[in-house]
């Protein structure tokens, strides 16, 4: 036992866990368990649900980081009871961000995305529904999903605080998830 947990037990001190003010889901889409007569998202699957600091570290410590998952892999991490679906209510009429890396160059940002979604740094924090990195075999994308895409002023307000968390130098846009529905390789509505 050491010395300081020794003067903590005497004290009658018991350290709390550091709540989240929102529960996060962990999702992932396994790229051998995908078929190309499946309907997409069949094989997603929630991985686990975490409410404080802690769960997050012993989660995010003991997985797989962007650049060790497999080609094909899709790795969410939601506010709970949203699913990483455009056919969720909440996420219907959303849009996301996106900023592209090459191959194994994500990690970073990832966590850093990570961080500021569950620390609830973005001033418009009840827009977000969650983030995404989809590995692919040239490139890593992450995504910031987030609720109501017509909303212009929130919308360019998460945008700018995630390109400068990340320290990403590029512009990134914003799509419509309507758009992105209607049509392949859809147009940025906003970009920062």
């Amino acid at each position: 036992m050491t010395i300081r947990r020794y003067l903590r037990q005497k004290k009658g001190i018991m350290e709390q866990p550091h709540q989240l003010e929102h529960l996060w889901t962990f999702w992932f889409d396994n790229p051998s368990a995908k078929s190309k007569h499946a309907t997409w998202g069949s094989s997603m699957r929630a991985i686990y649900t975490f409410s404080t600091v802690e769960q997050f570290w012993s989660l995010y410590n003991n997985v797989h980081h962007p650049s060790k998952l497999a080609v094909g892999a899709d790795f969410h991490c939601f506010k709970y009871k949203i699913e990483p679906k455009w056919e969720d209510p909440v996420c219907a009429n959303g849009g996301k961000w996106s900023v592209t890396f090459h191959r194994g160059k994500s990690d970073r940002c990832w966590l850093y995305t990570l961080l500021a979604l569950i620390g609830e740094q973005f001033r418009y924090g009840d827009e977000i529904c969650g983030a995404v990195v989809n590995v692919r075999g040239r490139q890593e994308k992450i995504a910031l999903w987030t609720k109501n895409a017509t909303n212009e002023t929130a919308q360019i307000s998460i945008g700018k605080q995630w390109k400068e968390l990340l320290g990403h130098k590029e512009t990134i846009g914003f799509i419509f998830h309507e758009d992105a529905k209607r049509e392949r390789g859809a147009k940025n509505r906003y970009t920062v």
